[in-house]
């Protein structure tokens, strides 16, 4: 029986996984959870095989959730989804100890694959993704600025880029205005920027939004 715990804050999507994997994992259990303090509770109830985790979620974040994750089962196999690009988050979740990344629009057709591919002890990412892993590794160049930024900040930063108010993001974080302000200001200094419509710029500049 494979045990596969669930963590993503849509119940619609959740169900949408369980059953791609029910198709293929006959005798598969399933747990659910919607943030991170449900996944950790989840998490000490069973021997779960796989950890599917999403990297938004309200509160903490998926990649401060994967990091306790790895801390509390180092060998727990865990697969990262998200709404964002590969460009945007797989290499900091793969450095975070993932053992695999896709988009959330991939799924349908590649999650019973990296499903498969990670409970065998593998990783898995997209071969485009993999060309790019292969090449930045064969670079030796100084990192950008925004390789400086903590997790938290780079996707404070992100919604910043994306048009979303101190207000907004904090909503959408569960985090009080005061902290988003506080990344903010780190944020501003690091990327060595002074507003957030220069957040915005630096980022398409960089690639990071289109």
């Amino acid at each position: 029986m494979t045990r596969v715990l669930i963590v993503d804050d849509h119940a619609i999507l959740r169900r949408g996984l369980r059953a791609l994997l029910s198709d293929e994992f006959a005798r598969a259990e399933f747990g659910e959870a919607s943030n991170a303090e449900q996944a950790l509770e989840q998490l000490g109830k069973k021997d779960w095989d796989v950890a599917l985790i999403d990297i938004t979620l309200p509160g903490k974040g998926g990649l401060d959730l994967l990091k306790e994750f790895k801390a509390a089962r180092p060998t727990l196999p865990v697969l990262v989804l998200s709404v964002h690009s590969e460009d945007q988050f797989a290499v900091r979740a793969l450095k975070a100890g993932a053992e695999g990344y896709m988009t959330k629009e991939s799924a349908p057709e590649e999650l019973v694959q990296a499903v498969r591919k990670i409970l065998a002890g593998g990783r898995y990412v997209s071969p485009a993704l993999g060309e790019k892993l292969a090449l930045s590794v064969r670079r030796d160049l100084t990192r950008p600025p925004h390789e400086t930024l903590s997790d938290r900040e780079h996707e404070v930063m992100f919604r910043i880029a994306s048009g979303k108010t101190v207000t907004e993001i904090a909503g959408e974080l569960s985090l009080s205005v005061k902290t988003i302000s506080t990344y903010r200001s780190r944020i501003l200094e690091k990327l060595g920027v002074r507003n957030s419509a220069e957040i915005t710029r630096y980022a398409i500049q960089n690639g990071l939004i289109s």
